[in-house]
């Protein structure tokens, strides 16, 4: 469970770090790739995406961050579910300290016309492919199509 714990802090380190460096230093966007890519301060009150919960947002939100610890303690037996697991965990909990804070989520990472993002979210589905990645070589497995 080390690796999920490094995870999970290495995470939360990297969201809280890169939120508090654009509401310090970002004032105006930075492309990184022409109106592609950039750099662009913004606040959200919802969680990814923008989606508002409604009143019971963020007991919803921790909530969820329970279930994904009890089944991350319970079911990560592979160091690549535990990165995953911590990735998701470490992204979810960076963005409730972010949310405490001020009521907002600061979010910077602009790529076309999705909507802009941080890194606790890149985190969040980061973890979700490594899982599903888990899975599919797993299922590959246990189907006999290795080579």
């Amino acid at each position: 469970m080390r690796t999920l714990i490094k995870s999970a802090i290495g995470a939360i380190i990297a969201s809280l770090f890169s939120a508090w460096a654009v509401g310090t230093f970002l004032t105006d966007r930075i492309a990184i790739v022409g109106s592609f890519m950039g750099l662009q301060r913004s606040y959200n009150e919802g969680i990814a995406f923008g989606i508002h919960l409604g009143p019971y947002q963020d007991i919803i939100i921790l909530v969820a961050i329970g279930v994904i610890a009890y089944t991350a303690w319970r079911s990560a037996h592979t160091k690549l579910e535990q990165i995953g697991f911590g990735l998701i965990l470490g992204g979810g909990i960076a963005n409730v300290i972010d949310r405490a804070i001020d009521g907002l989520v600061t979010d910077m990472i602009q790529v076309g016309s999705f909507p802009i993002f941080n890194v606790a979210d890149a985190s969040i589905n980061i973890g979700f492919g490594l899982l599903l990645m888990q899975l599919l070589m797993q299922m590959k497995w246990k189907v006999g199509l290795h080579p």
